[in-house]
């Protein structure tokens, strides 16, 4: 029986069509790492899938080693809240097959709605993809995002859940990533900050999940950030990071301090240039698009497969896909 039948109606309708989520895994040095990436339900809704590119790896890896996850979603003003702690299985063992299925689940929904077929088949660094398929353990939501100061409501498997494991590591070393640009990361925060976009901080829950929230405040603070966070948030204090559309990204010790907490920032991440300028993601820089085609190749060969092919016509919709863009009018109307 699907998790989804457990839940009130519109929380299992809203983690049916939400299309962005807030995806944490946990560095190896215990660090929660959180970044926004697409969402599609499994055809049979045990699972919540999520995927990352061949060429930027790291999303998956982190899982296949600590398979702890943690999604959050959430909608328009009077829409439930959902924080989603589940154990990851990283599935990369066909390549090809998981191609196929991310543009079926993502036709309807940018970057490939807004682009011309051609420009899409060519950007086989992007959608040859890793797909992490979450399977919940603990759920927590709240009415909407004015009741987060109360406790939220739960939701655990049962005891004899059997979750899903990974596909085996590729053999040998994982590759190193390109020399991302990494300013300093006051003058990243100055820009994260000068943007006025929604700002997640992620911290570990007490039995070792990374879940983001969305903070309601951040402002500067000699530190690093002082963040104003929901009272009913499933964590206080500890190892954090603050994402900011998963653009900037900081790293630190979160620590409550006056009835805020602030976030003491100890580096920041490089910036991945994708996420710089929208309109690249399938058109990037020639020295991004060489960079990024060379890690794809050496992961595929640790892989032993060959690079996929995009076919010449669009593939049909998947169900999800089509429920999903119902749910971008029905917020984006909100």
């Amino acid at each position: 029986m699907t998790y989804l039948r457990d839940l009130p109606d519109d929380v299992a309708n809203l983690i049916r069509s939400r299309f962005i989520t807030e995806y944490a895994t946990v560095s190896a040095v215990g660090v929660p790492i959180d970044t926004p990436l697409l969402v599609f339900t499994s055809a049979d809704l045990s699972s919540l899938d999520v995927t990352t590119g061949l060429a930027y790896p790291i999303k998956a890896e982190r899982a296949r080693r600590n398979p702890k996850v943690g999604l959050f979603m959430d909608g328009g003003p009077e829409q439930p809240v959902v924080s989603l702690a589940g154990v990851a299985a990283v599935r990369d063992a066909d390549l090809q097959a998981n191609l196929n299925r991310y543009l079926a689940e993502s036709i309807l929904q940018p970057p490939v709605s807004v682009m011309d077929w051609n420009i899409t088949r060519q950007a086989i660094w992007y959608f040859t993809r890793i797909f992490v398929c979450v399977t919940p353990s603990h759920i927590r939501w709240w009415k909407n995002h004015a009741a987060m100061d109360d406790q939220p409501h739960e939701w655990r498997a049962p005891a004899d859940t059997v979750f899903p494991k990974s596909d085996p590591a590729p053999p040998g070393k994982a590759t190193d990533a390109p020399r991302w640009p990494r300013p300093a990361w006051q003058e990243l925060a100055k820009s994260a900050l000068a943007r006025n976009v929604p700002a997640h901080l992620t911290l570990l829950d007490a039995e070792g999940y990374p879940l983001p929230i969305r903070v309601r405040d951040a402002k500067a603070h000699k530190d690093g950030f002082r963040l104003v966070t929901p009272k009913g948030a499933p964590w206080s204090q500890g190892k954090a990071s603050l994402s900011f559309e998963g653009r900037e990204m900081f790293v630190g010790q979160a620590i409550p301090e006056d009835g805020a907490t602030v976030l003491r920032v100890e580096r920041n991440l490089p910036v991945l240039p994708l996420t710089e300028d929208y309109s690249e993601v399938l058109e990037p820089k020639l020295a991004t698009r060489a960079a990024l085609m060379k890690r794809l190749e050496e992961e595929l060969r640790r892989r032993g497969q060959n690079i996929p092919t995009i076919s010449q016509t669009p593939p049909q919709p998947t169900a999800g896909a089509t429920l999903r863009r119902e749910g971008i009018a029905l917020w984006q109307g909100a």
